[in-house]
């Protein structure tokens, strides 16, 4: 079992933890005794301070949004298969890729991966320093590589200096399960401390080499070693931070593991870019990762649909109508939220205070706009009248 670290009541984080918590409180209610949270839109995350990397046009670290990346799935030496997966991220919302270059056919063939791809490429690297070398020439704009791991001092020194040449930051990717046989041997087996010891290693290697464009990774499977490890790095260090857990499995397991693990990170401030890795599509990994960040406030939504669990007080068909709205409002890039409510409940309240919302009744809905109602409509024409009022809708920013 692995321990969270627990501040000691005098120190900084725990400060910082206890101000973002007050922040995050209003005076308690007379009438009911309990503390109400203050609006969403008023609740903000500390934020840690690192240095600034630049993977082609996109910057991290030092400030910038948070950038969501994903790797494709395919074979590198494909290269139609592999840009198609790449346009289709892109278009998901993507902001950096990550391709394998693991054998010549992948280094051959990964210049021209970087040339029809509308995001920055990441080569991932492992052990081979010639396959470094080519993907640089092929115009990559970040490596995924640990130093450490590609053989002679000289080896190393003809990467590091290829990449501050061509002004390619590197990151540095630690996997638990992927640990140096004597850190493993010194710690017993894979922990937080052992994790950072080596990050620090390679990382070590790009400073005594004057390479300073470094980004840091300290994965985990195990979610709970991951949010300790990075803490860590976060308290020790201004390296940007790639935060991810690895392996994360199958889409429904894999989608929670990453939004406990790298949510909670967010959430105290930590890391600069994200990666969910998941059993599945590009697309869905990014999607994901689009939504971590949405609903931390980290990145604007375009569309948010919000419906009520339902239950036995359900009067239309609520699943066939979300379902539909799903999938027809999908493409739509603005940011608006929708409610749609089952029952005369909650409905009518909840659905006001959306920018288009629905109260359902029996067989019937209450459409509203900006707290407004517009109309009475039949179930039937529900899915149609809130695709409608989008269409419509202007956001205010």
């Amino acid at each position: 079992m692995i321990d969270l670290p627990v501040a000691s009541p005098d120190s900084k984080s725990e400060k910082q933890n206890s101000q973002s918590i007050e922040k995050m409180r209003t005076d308690k209610s007379e009438t009911t005794g309990l503390q109400a949270a203050e609006p969403m839109s008023q609740v903000k995350f500390p934020l840690r301070q690192s240095r600034r990397v630049h993977i082609g046009n996109v910057p991290v670290g030092g400030g910038a949004p948070i950038s969501v990346q994903t790797m494709t799935k395919t074979k590198t030496s494909d290269v139609d298969a592999t840009v198609k997966q790449i346009l289709q991220a892109a278009e998901a919302g993507c902001d950096i890729v990550r391709v394998t270059v693991n054998d010549k056919e992948a280094a051959a063939a990964i210049g021209d991966i970087v040339k029809q791809s509308p995001i920055p490429v990441v080569a991932d690297i492992h052990f081979n320093h010639v396959f470094a070398l080519k993907a640089l020439e092929g115009g990559v704009a970040k490596v995924r590589l640990n130093p450490g791991n590609i053989g002679s001092v000289d080896r190393i020194r003809q990467v590091l200096n290829l990449a501050k040449e061509r002004k390619v930051p590197i990151r540095i990717g630690v996997n638990s399960g992927s640990l140096e046989k004597d850190i493993l041997e010194k710690h017993g087996y894979p922990t937080a401390e052992a994790l950072y010891e080596s990050a620090m290693r390679h990382a070590g290697i790009c400073e005594e080499n004057n390479f300073h464009d470094v980004i840091i990774s300290v994965k985990s499977t195990d979610v709970r070693l991951m949010i300790e490890a990075y803490r860590l790095i976060a308290q020790r260090t201004d390296y940007p931070l790639h935060l991810g857990v690895t392996e994360a499995g199958p889409t429904r397991v894999g989608t929670i593991k990453s939004s406990i693990g790298i949510g909670t990170l967010l959430a105290e401030g930590i890391g600069d870019t994200i990666r969910v890795s998941l059993t599945d599509d590009p697309v869905k990994e990014v999607e994901v990762g689009k939504e971590i960040l949405r609903s931390l406030g980290l990145a604007t939504r375009n569309v948010e649909l919000i419906a009520c669990p339902t239950c036995g007080r359900l009067e239309v068909d609520l699943f066939s109508i979300t379902q539909q709205l799903e999938e027809r409002l999908s493409g739509v890039k603005k940011p608006v939220k929708i409610a749609i409510l089952g029952c005369v409940v909650n409905g009518p309240g909840e659905a006001s205070e959306a920018d288009i919302g629905v109260a359902c009744g029996k067989g019937v809905g209450i459409l509203y706009r900006k707290g407004e109602v517009i109309r009475r409509v039949k179930e039937e024409e529900i899915v149609d009248a809130v695709v409608e009022e989008v269409g419509k809708y202007q956001p205010e920013n």
